[in-house]
């Protein structure tokens, strides 16, 4: 009997993932259908000078959303799950990474509405335009500011089925809407609305969800605001800088480019953007549970390249695809994109190395562990200023290589990272053991 216990409990565990793995994965093929044929009805419905109006709306609304977060929703985690089976203490902690958000995010507004506003009407946007768009993106940011908070503890409790409903239904409600109102009204701050208020709407949805496992009617916690500080001054640098580097395509050419390359960068990365399940999939399942993992080094490490030789095999099929299947791919966008077959291979690149770097990064920070922005910033930034200098960056083609070497140098650095805080963790044990 004592060796069919374990042997049941492997195929327990066995069972368990696969049931996760299953429903999370059909729930996001479904999201990702319903956004990517959402994002291809945006493309073929908005004309070309009205899809990069949207790409650069859109990147903004990216960018202000990870400011307004800096962190805090890593650091969230990372205090959640310590005190996930507590649900007034989990409540403290949602609370209070909701109030450090709020006033992060105003900040954050004043600062970047000037910036889209000038970057759309240098690309011909009239003022009343820019104005009716930079207020289109307020519903989505609004929504944005809790409702990956109130996820969590939905993830922490592995309660995926209600979490995956929810995004399904915002996913659902917005190609209706899209739909109906891009029909008769194709302008940009019509599909940004869109967006955004089914977005508001699953999130009040989504909060009803988080009360199963935990008391939101808490004041902030003055120790886990602590915490989440400390961890913000390592991180807010580094997200600074994120902002501009993961979204280098758009920004270099809206600076060096023209408008018809920021409509094909914006159709092309919709493409790439398939790679978002994994992302959604791994954030879901895999890393809450890397952070609830014991502090024991080597279980840390087998972990981590695990799920690092995972996300690489993922990455080669995505790129094998489309390397040799670029005709079928190209043809969901409409005879505009036709004959971008090398930019969407080296889009995917791109997009499977910042998906990788990106996770990378988030296993280290849902340990609490935060790579040195001086280190962080200082190389990439020494890298980008030598690319941007010998390259020129009015052709597609290098704006996009230059892309692909930023983001394979800042996946260096985060392997690095981490491999030296697990090791550094495993001699502090050793220490203590002696």
């Amino acid at each position: 009997m004592s060796g069919k216990i374990p042997t049941n409990a492997y195929y327990s565990r066995l069972l368990e993932w696969g049931r996760l793995i299953s429903v999370t994965g059909l729930a996001q093929l479904l999201v990702q259908a319903l956004g990517l044929i959402s994002g291809i009805l945006i493309i073929r419905l908005l004309p070309t000078k009205e899809y990069a109006l949207y790409t650069l709306a859109n990147t903004m609304l990216a960018t202000v959303t990870v400011l307004a977060d800096s962190g805090i929703g890593a650091g969230t985690l990372a205090a959640g799950g310590k005190v996930w089976q507590d649900s007034q203490k989990l409540g403290q902690v949602i609370i209070t990474g909701i109030h450090l958000r709020r006033k992060f995010a105003l900040l954050t507004l004043l600062i970047s509405t000037p910036i889209l506003i000038y970057l759309l009407l240098r690309h011909g946007a009239s003022w009343l335009m820019a104005l009716g768009i930079a207020a289109s993106m307020i519903p989505a940011f609004y929504a944005a500011l809790s409702d990956t908070l109130f996820e969590v503890p939905l993830k922490l409790h592995q309660d995926i089925t209600a979490l995956q409903k929810n995004q399904v239904f915002a996913n659902c409600t917005r190609f209706i809407l899209l739909l109906t109102a891009l029909l008769f009204f194709p302008f940009t701050f019509v599909a940004m609305l869109a967006g955004g208020v089914t977005r508001l709407w699953a999130n009040i949805k989504l909060k009803k969800l988080a009360l199963k496992f935990t008391d939101l009617n808490q004041e902030e916690d003055q120790q886990v605001r602590k915490d989440i500080q400390q961890m913000l001054k390592r991180t807010i640098p580094s997200t600074i800088y994120y902002c501009a580097s993961s979204q280098i395509t758009i920004w270099l050419i809206s600076i060096f480019g023209n408008t018809e390359s920021i409509a094909q960068v914006g159709a092309l990365e919709r493409i790439a953007g398939v790679l978002s399940i994994v992302a959604v999939m791994f954030s879901t399942l895999v890393i809450p549970r890397f952070a609830r993992l014991p502090e024991q080094s080597g279980v840390l490490i087998i972990r981590f390249f695990q799920i690092f030789l995972l996300l690489l095999l993922i990455s080669t099929v995505a790129c094998s695809v489309v390397y040799f299947l670029p005709e079928p791919v190209l043809y969901i966008l409409g005879k505009k994109y036709q004959h971008l077959e090398m930019p969407l291979l080296l889009v995917t690149v791109c997009g499977c190395i910042v998906l990788i770097s990106g996770i990378v990064n988030y296993l280290s920070v849902a340990r609490g562990w935060a790579i040195s922005p001086v280190l962080h910033i200082s190389v990439s930034i020494l890298t980008q200023i030598l690319l941007i200098y010998f390259m020129d960056l009015s052709r597609l083609t290098h704006v996009l290589v230059l892309s692909i070497i930023s983001a394979l140098v800042g996946l260096v650095l985060y392997c690095g990272y981490f491999l030296y805080r697990s090791f550094q963790l495993k001699s502090a044990y050793g220490a203590v053991e002696r």
